[in-house]
């Protein structure tokens, strides 16, 4: 990246599209500019079924963050859930052009280049690439090779795939607001370095994101991006579950799950009375046991992790599993969630303490980390989004052209 580079970040979740602008400045840092928001209700268990709700509130919200940045923005970088993605393990060995020279940044972009050769399953398209290692001939493990005096060197990497079909959903949707979409990024790839702390990156990792209607899984065998998938539940099916057994109304459903937030029964400590005010039934000052309301709670989550567990078991990648990470604005914020999930999941669970956690509002946490996940790529050929104060410049590239301009060409 270089200083000035302005990056935009767009994540697209099941209750709300939020837009992160991000500068880089002169300490190699992102300043964020402004971020933006607004609902959006076009995504349901992780499908698209509303183009139209959907590009409304992507041009809202790049509409705002124009006014607040005073830019013109042409064009964005987007997440993508992990059921659209494949991850593939490949490596490959380069020979060094000039060994007396060093390895030079031709090399290892030749390399980079020559890692993404493998056959791409049919409906499949490739949006990322991500070095992973790079091993000299001598057998040193480096992260830049660039230097390193070594007749060749194996490079590692994780070739990310998309879904076809969904690709041209997005594309679709940006190009009704004239705008161009610079790569796709897997939600729990682009979180992974703003929500686990130091030491959980060198470790096998499970990162669950849970938001308003998905649980995306990351599973990270220290820095290899392993597995990714996406379960369509989260909070709001927790808020859902409230006011169907309750016969009560989702507002005050969500009020009573954010007061009362409790993952177990068997930790609550008063069993208070709660009267219900939008009781939908005939018997007027309808109340509950706090026990009742923790009891729905319980069960979907219980039911959430269980998915997971399933998930990971069938794919055969739950004993390499050290650790598991929650993040997410749809369970966090209910106590003992992560004992429930230790519970069930059978792997020591814990809520995200990473140091640069708090540093934005949970609303725009996984745009915030998609832009500084792009800010921070090695050996990319450019990473700034096409920022100007034209406003007529006119959609010229596929969505697939602009990835793969983005990536290494």
């Amino acid at each position: 990246m270089a200083i000035g580079d302005i990056i935009v970040g767009i994540d697209i979740g099941t209750s709300k599209v939020s837009c992160v602008v991000g500068e880089v400045n002169s300490f190699n840092q992102i300043e964020i500019l402004c971020t933006t928001g607004s609902t959006c209700r076009g995504i349901r268990k992780g499908k698209i079924i509303d183009e139209e709700e959907i590009a409304s509130a992507v041009s809202k919200s790049i509409h705002e963050a124009e006014e607040e940045a005073s830019l013109k923005i042409n064009s964005a970088y987007v997440t993508i859930l992990g059921k659209y993605v494949t991850i593939v393990q490949n490596s490959i060995v380069k020979e060094v052009k000039d060994k007396f020279a060093g390895i030079s940044t031709k090399d290892v972009s030749s390399s980079i280049m020559q890692v993404r050769d493998i056959d791409v399953p049919e409906g499949k398209t490739i949006i990322d690439i991500v070095p992973d290692v790079f091993i000299l001939e001598n057998g040193k493990v480096v992260s830049d090779p660039v230097g390193n005096l070594s007749s060749s060197f194996t490079l590692k990497a994780q070739i990310i795939l998309g879904d076809k079909e969904y690709i041209r959903q997005l594309s679709s949707i940006f190009r009704k607001i004239g705008i161009e979409i610079d790569g796709l990024v897997p939600n729990t790839l682009a979180e992974r370095n703003l929500v686990l702390d130091t030491n959980e990156l060198n470790d096998n990792i499970m990162l669950l994101d849970i938001g308003a209607g998905n649980t995306d899984i990351g599973v990270f065998e220290g820095s290899t991006f392993t597995y990714t998938n996406t379960i369509p539940l989260g909070g709001d099916n927790i808020t859902n579950d409230i006011a169907l057994v309750l016969n009560i109304s989702e507002e005050e459903a969500d009020k009573l799950k954010k007061q009362y937030g409790l993952a177990m029964r068997s930790f609550i400590d008063n069993d208070n009375t709660i009267i219900l005010n939008t009781y939908k039934g005939d018997k007027k000052n309808q109340s509950i046991k706090s026990s009742e309301l923790i009891e729905i709670i319980e069960a979907r989550i219980e039911e959430i992790f269980t998915l997971v567990n399933k998930d990971i078991t069938t794919q055969g990648i739950k004993q390499r599993i050290n650790n598991v990470v929650l993040t997410g604005q749809g369970i966090t914020n209910i106590n003992k969630s992560d004992v429930a999930g230790k519970i069930i999941l059978n792997i020591p669970v814990k809520i995200s303490t990473g140091r640069l956690i708090s540093t934005v509002r949970p609303t725009y946490r996984t745009a915030f980390a998609l832009v500084r996940y792009i800010a921070s790529r090695p050996f990319a050929k450019t990473v700034s989004s096409s920022i100007d104060a034209k406003s007529d410049e006119s959609f010229v590239k596929t969505v697939i052209e602009r990835i793969k301009e983005f990536f290494y060409s």
